[in-house]
C-alpha cells in the first residue's frame, strides 16, 4: 500500500516510464521523466540544507515545475507551504513566519528576510549533482500546509499528512469513476486544496494532468484540450462560465471526448449546472462537497442523479457522515428535523497549523465538525442547505441564500449577487440583496421584485437590495459573505 503520492510516481515510474504523467504549454512529462525530474529537485533541495520536517514555502506558478517542487519535498521529508501566485506581500510575510520556512521558491519578487529562487533553478541544479537514495515518507508524517483564503475570519494553515493525501485521492478517484488512460485539465489554482487533489487522484490512477493558468485564454485552453486528447476537466462555476461567453461552439465541439467534469471550490449555480447539462449530456457531471480540513467527502453526478434540490450526493470512499444537534449530540436527522453535519475518514486533516486550541473546537472523536446545516435521507443522500451562519432564519423558515441568488441571476440587468442575513427585530432575520448590476441608471428595485414574485416564494423574498460595485470574493472565487453579512 502506497504512503505518499511521490510513491505513486516512482511506482508508475517503474511500471510504465513512457506514460503521460504531467503538461502544461511548455511541455510535458511522462512518468519516467517526472520522477527522474523530481530526484534531481530533491538533490537541489538537499544541497541547499532542507531536510526532514522544515517548511519549503512555493509560489504557485500552475504550470509542471510547480508539482516537481511538491514531489521534491516530499523525498526530502520536508513540508510543502504553497502561496497564491502574486500573493500579497503581507501574506506572504505571515505564511513564511507561521511556517517558519527555510526556503521560498518563487517568480515574483518579495522583500522577504530569506533567499529566493526559481522553481526552475531548482530544476537546473540538480540534474548534473550525483545520484542519491532517498526514502519515501511515511503516512503520518506531515506532507503539507495549505493556508485557507479565510471567508470565516483569519486565514488558518491546514496541516495535512501523506496519509490523507492518499485518502484525499482515492475520494477523487472513486468519486469520478476515474477510467484508464484518462487526462484531466486542471486550471484550477494549485495552491489550493481543489486542484492539488484532483492531481493527486489522477497520479494515483496512473493517468495524466493538463495544467492551465484559468480559462480566460481560451483559444491555449482548447489547444491544450486537443493536443493532449483531454477527456475531463476540473473547472470552478466561475470558469465555465467564461468559457461558454467566450467559445460556447468549442464546448459543443469536444463533448464527445468528455468523460466527466468536476466542479467545486463554490456553490453551483443553478444556471451553470443547466449550460453543462445541455453541452455534456452524455458526460458525468460532479459536484463535490468537502473543505480544506475534510476534503472531497460527497459527490453527486447531477446528470444522473436530477431534481434533488440541495443535495450534495452520497459520501465519498473514505468519509463517513452523522448529523448532529448543536452539543454534537448525533441525531435521526430529516428535512423538518435538520442538524449539523460531520464527517469522519482518513482524510481528515491533521489539525490546525500550531493551533491545538482552534483543532479541538472542530475535531473530536475522529470526527470534524462543520457549520453546515443539512440532513441525510432513507437513500443515504446528504442535503445541505449551506453554512449555519449564512442561512437566513426568517420567523423560524431556514433559507438558503443560494435559493434566492439564483432566481436574481436571472434578470437581465444583474452581473452578480449575494444574499446574507440582515438582523431583524420582529422577524429575527430577513434576507438582504446585494446586487452588481449593468447599468445603475436603468436599474429599478420594483422592476426586479416583480421579475422575482413568480420565482421566489413570498416569505423568501429579500427585504433589501443594495447596489454596490462588487461582489467581495476570494482568491478561488467564493462570495466572502462575512464582509457582506457585517455591511449589512
Amino acid at each position: 500500500m502506497f504512503e505518499s503520492i511521490v510513491e505513486i510516481i516512482a511506482d508508475h515510474a517503474k511500471r510504465s516510464p513512457d506514460k503521460l504523467c504531467m503538461a502544461d504549454k511548455n511541455g510535458a512529462y511522462t512518468y519516467g521523466e517526472a520522477w527522474e525530474q523530481a530526484q534531481a529537485a530533491a538533490r537541489s533541495l538537499r544541497a541547499r540544507g532542507i531536510g526532514k520536517r522544515e517548511s519549503v514555502m512555493v509560489e504557485c506558478t500552475q504550470d509542471t515545475g510547480y508539482l516537481i517542487c511538491k514531489l521534491a519535498c516530499e523525498l526530502v521529508g520536508a513540508v510543502f507551504a504553497p502561496v497564491e501566485h502574486r500573493a500579497s506581500e503581507g501574506r506572504v510575510a505571515t505564511i513564511l513566519s507561521d511556517t517558519d520556512a527555510k526556503a521560498f521558491f518563487c517568480d515574483t519578487k518579495y522583500d522577504v528576510p530569506i533567499g529566493t529562487a526559481q522553481t526552475g533553478d531548482l530544476l537546473k541544479e540538480g540534474r548534473d549533482a550525483p545520484e542519491e537514495s532517498f526514502q519515501f515518507p511515511k503516512a503520518e508524517e506531515t506532507a503539507e500546509i495549505l493556508y485557507t483564503t479565510g471567508t470565516t475570519g483569519a486565514s488558518k494553515g491546514i496541516e495535512i499528512t501523506h496519509g490523507n493525501n492518499i485518502a484525499l485521492a482515492e475520494n477523487v478517484k472513486y468519486g469520478t469513476e476515474m477510467k484508464e488512460g484518462s487526462v484531466e485539465l486542471i486550471p484550477l489554482p494549485l495552491s489550493h486544496s481543489h486542484g492539488l487533489r484532483c492531481c493527486y487522484a489522477n497520479f494515483l490512477n496512473g493517468s495524466a494532468v493538463v495544467l492551465t493558468d484559468g480559462v480566460s485564454w481560451a483559444k491555449l485552453v482548447f489547444e491544450l484540450i486537443g493536443k493532449y486528447k483531454v477527456t475531463a476537466m476540473d473547472v470552478s462555476p466561475s470558469a465555465v462560465m467564461v468559457l461558454y461567453q467566450l467559445a460556447r461552439k468549442k464546448l459543443a465541439e469536444i463533448a464527445p471526448q468528455i468523460d466527466y467534469i468536476q466542479v467545486g471550490t463554490e456553490a453551483l449555480p443553478e444556471n451553470v449546472k443547466e449550460i453543462l447539462l445541455e453541452n455534456f449530456p452524455e458526460a458525468r457531471l460532479y459536484n463535490f462537497y468537502g473543505s480544506t480540513e475534510s476534503g472531497r467527502t460527497c459527490a453527486l453526478d447531477f446528470n444522473k442523479d436530477r431534481g434533488r434540490a440541495g443535495c450534495i450526493g452520497k459520501p465519498t470512499k473514505n468519509a463517513t457522515f452523522i448529523v448532529t444537534d448543536e452539543d454534537r449530540n448525533p441525531i435521526e436527522s430529516s428535512k423538518e428535523n435538520m442538524g449539523l453535519l460531520a464527517t469522519a475518514g482518513a482524510m481528515n486533516m491533521k489539525g490546525y497549523w500550531k493551533q491545538p486550541e482552534l483543532t479541538e473546537k472542530i475535531m473530536r472523536g475522529g470526527y470534524i465538525y462543520t457549520n453546515d446545516l443539512g440532513y441525510i435521507d432513507e437513500d443515504g443522500y446528504v442535503y445541505t442547505l449551506g453554512r449555519k451562519d449564512d442561512v437566513i432564519n426568517y420567523k423560524g423558515i431556514k433559507i438558503a441564500p443560494d435559493e434566492i441568488e439564483e432566481s436574481v441571476r436571472k434578470y437581465e440587468q444583474i452581473v452578480d449577487c449575494a444574499c446574507v442575513p440582515k438582523a431583524d427585530k420582529l422577524s429575527g432575520q430577513v434576507p438582504k440583496l446585494f446586487v452588481v448590476v449593468r447599468d445603475k441608471e436603468k436599474f429599478d428595485k420594483k422592476d426586479l421584485f416583480e421579475f422575482l414574485k413568480s420565482r421566489v416564494d413570498g416569505n423568501k423574498m429579500p427585504k433589501e437590495v443594495e447596489v454596490i460595485d462588487e461582489i467581495p470574493r476570494t482568491y478561488n472565487g467564493k462570495i466572502h459573505r462575512m464582509k457582506l453579512a457585517e455591511r449589512a
